[in-house]
């Protein structure tokens, strides 16, 4: 290898810029390095030439971005640093090791991509070998995760049993992050920077500002037009400022801040200005928003065109050894495109395959142990068994940690010994962080989806998060994570990530005074969503049963503890063994009837009952089948009971019209509705908000008499 340096004239980025100089580095590297920016442009103009002869259906580039993508991937480790890439970063990933067939693979949408196996969009990169995980659209949904990726590398360390448990950690690997200047207006970059400062974490964030979010200008997006400018005093964090379109200056600015962050002092954000010469996407069209003369001032800092000349200029290299790169480039893209033209698509009956864990199904018979289940000790409530199987299965399992917030005892652990404790505005994680410490147990900033951003982080590296969204009603800002993130990461990816995170998330009003926003009960949103287990309790011992399997399963779980339920006499239980379980899809049938059946779970159950055993009294016999998993849920044991009283009702919390026993309703209506002697019938909530007031807040959500009402309209069918 040529190791002799010298002094390196770079290109003038315009006549009233003088020259500056730099120490150039050995010569086999830049010419790498050359290669690689070479090659990520040809396979983006590949890519444009097979979109305009309609043999791939996508094209987003890397074009412009390359010189200090390459840089980074110089300076970082595959399969030893993690990675989280946007979609412009097709040099770095081809730096990583990743090959062009690997990338056009994904561009036809073949079976073999590695990034998805065919299910998403080019560009979107992820790769398990190299570290890279699994991309998506939505821009900055990755920050967070990426946060969460580094500070697994930080608990893991504070977690002395884990180091028989997970082994996967290196003590100065560096979790990488990108995003483009636009996505700095998305407050999960800011919620990404205030935990990576405030935990001094790893995370090297690069903004490749090209000066545009599709047509919209940095000076639009940004206040002053300059990001960097406005984060310059988180603290811990170490700002670098680079020309992105020069692959020396961003060699030495990546290794600062790579270096930075393997010692441990903090995050590094670099802003790299880097240019966009081609459109947004294929979809775009830049000529629309973008006058000549600023795309031909963009053109002279082209950085493949302008590191080309610049190596021939300082005798790196002839332009005959320039040409052969490029022949060679030439040849092993089109190569690498025959191949992938030619390689098979998924087959269709792989479309639900990965929806959830091919390996672990919670509702096997593995998971269930109800009908042995050994009580012991005084009766608890919801909360008490709740919190008794979180410490049962912290003591099992070292990697599950508990966070969000206000479910610590106290952050500030000097007072520990002189405070009661929080626990959660419930009291449901009380005294966990006493018995587990604060590496497994702590506060986490007043953002939802910092929450479960992190959390999709963590899991991805092993770690069992059980974390806690406060309230449902404030569920909304993780929307993204949850929808896009968690519950999709597996089956992107082709089950080469997954993300096992069990959110739970107190639920529903009857509480007095709860209003509009501490009483919603939305649960449809979230269960029609396919790669997400959602579980709603009605009793403690359930409660108990269902978190755990919930804990050990290998899919995400929503599990909804009703507010109302928490701490009611007539659903408490003694404590069960530390290995009971209740599998997912399980109804329980509380109640045997032969004149009608209701169908229900949540805090109607109980309601029901009530119902039921008011209605007795008129001579009318009522079935009440808990479902108690939203999804799956037992449609065996709904078949059952509406075969056996052939008259039905669906009862529950949520508003009536597009609510979750709609589906239910509708799916009797068509596959049994030989059976149905009646219409299916509904009691819910008003198609309306939850009141302040309690005569509205009575009037609103349905009663025990609703239910009555709907018994004996149903009977005298």
């Amino acid at each position: 290898m040529n190791t002799d340096t010298k002094v390196l004239k770079l290109v003038r980025k315009s006549e009233s810029e003088p020259m500056t100089t730099t120490e150039l580095p050995d010569h086999k590297l830049l010419i790498e390095m050359y290669r690689t920016m070479y090659l990520s442009r040809r396979l983006d103009d590949k890519e444009i030439q097979l979109k305009g002869q309609n043999r791939i259906f996508f094209q987003i580039s890397g074009a412009g971005h390359e010189a200090v993508l390459v840089a980074a991937g110089v300076v970082l480790k595959p399969g030893y640093d993690w990675f989280y890439p946007y979609y412009r970063d097709r040099a770095l990933c081809l730096q990583l090791g990743m090959t062009p067939l690997e990338m056009l693979l994904s561009a036809v949408a073949a079976e073999a991509d590695p990034n998805s196996h065919g299910r998403q969009m080019p560009s979107h990169w992820g790769h398990k070998k190299l570290n890279i995980v699994s991309q998506s659209s939505p821009t900055g949904t990755q920050l967070l995760q990426a946060v969460g990726c580094a500070e697994a590398s930080y608990r893991f360390d504070l977690i002395p049993e884990l180091q028989k448990r997970i082994s996967n950690f290196k003590h100065d690997e560096v979790t990488y992050v990108s995003l483009g200047d636009g996505t700095t207006s998305e407050g999960e970059f800011w919620e990404a920077l205030n935990t990576a400062s405030n935990l001094k974490l790893p995370v090297l964030f690069l903004i490749e500002d090209n000066g545009y979010a599709i047509s919209v200008p940095v000076e639009v997006q940004t206040a002053g037009g300059d990001v960097s400018r406005l984060v310059e005093n988180f603290p811990s964090l170490l700002l670098q400022r680079c020309d992105g379109t020069d692959p020396i200056e961003s060699l030495e600015t990546m290794r600062r801040a790579v270096e930075y962050c393997r010692e441990r002092k903090g995050p590094a954000l670099v802003h790299a200005k880097v240019i966009r010469p081609y459109s947004h996407s294929l979809s775009d069209d830049e000529k629309l928003y973008r006058p000549d003369e600023e795309r031909a001032s963009d053109a002279e800092r082209d950085p493949v065109k302008r590191f080309g000349a610049l190596l021939i200029d300082e005798g790196v290299i002839d332009q005959n050894g320039l040409q052969q790169i490029k022949d060679e480039v030439d040849a092993l893209v089109n190569e690498a495109a025959d191949i992938a033209l030619a390689s098979p698509q998924p087959a269709r009956e792989t479309a639900t395959k990965f929806v959830y864990s091919p390996d672990v199904d919670p509702a096997s018979k593995e998971f269930d142990t109800e009908d042995n289940v050994q009580l012991s000790g005084n009766p608890g409530t919801m909360v008490d068994l709740i919190n008794r199987c979180l410490d049962t299965e912290m003591a099992r399992d070292p990697r599950i940690v508990v966070f969000g917030e206000d479910v610590a005892d106290c952050s500030r652990e000097q007072y520990l010994d002189n405070v009661k404790g929080k626990g959660g505005v419930f009291k449901v994680t009380a005294n966990l962080q006493r018995k587990y410490g604060s590496a497994r147990v702590f506060n986490s900033p007043l953002a939802e989806a910092n929450i479960v951003g992190r959390a999709i982080g963590m899991a991805t590296r092993g770690f069992k998060p059980v974390v806690e969204i406060q309230f449902f009603d404030y569920i909304w800002p993780a929307m993204h994570q949850i929808r896009n993130e968690l519950a999709l990461l597996r089956w992107r990816s082709g089950n080469e990530f997954k993300a096992p995170v069990v959110v739970r998330v107190p639920v529903g009003g009857y509480l007095k005074g709860g209003a509009v926003y501490h009483s919603q009960s939305g649960v449809s949103t979230f269960t029609q969503i396919p790669g997400l287990r959602v579980i709603y309790p009605s009793n403690a011992l359930d409660a108990n049963g269902l978190l755990r399997t919930a804990i050990r399963c290998d899919d995400p779980v929503l599990f909804l503890e009703h507010k109302h339920l928490y701490r009611q006499a007539y659903n408490k239980s003694a404590y069960p063994n530390e290995e009971f379980m209740i599998p997912f899809g399980k109804a329980k049938k509380v109640r045997e009837g032969t004149d009608l059946s209701i169908i229900t779970y949540g805090a109607l159950v109980q309601r029901s009952l009530v119902a039921a055993k008011q209605m007795e009294q008129e001579g009318i016999s009522v079935e009440i089948i808990d479902l108690r998993s939203l999804s799956p849920f037992d449609w065996d044991a709904i078949a059952e009971t509406v075969k056996k009283t052939n008259k039905v009702i669906v009862a529950h919390e949520d508003s009536l019209s597009w609510g979750y026993g709609a589906e239910i309703a509708a799916r009797i209506t068509d596959e049994l509705f030989e059976y149905l002697d009646a219409p299916v019938k509904r009691v819910c909530a008003l198609d309306t908000f939850v009141a302040y007031a309690p005569q509205l807040e009575d009037a609103i959500l349905p009663q025990a008499s609703d239910v009555a009402k709907a018994i004996a309209e149903l009977k005298a069918y």
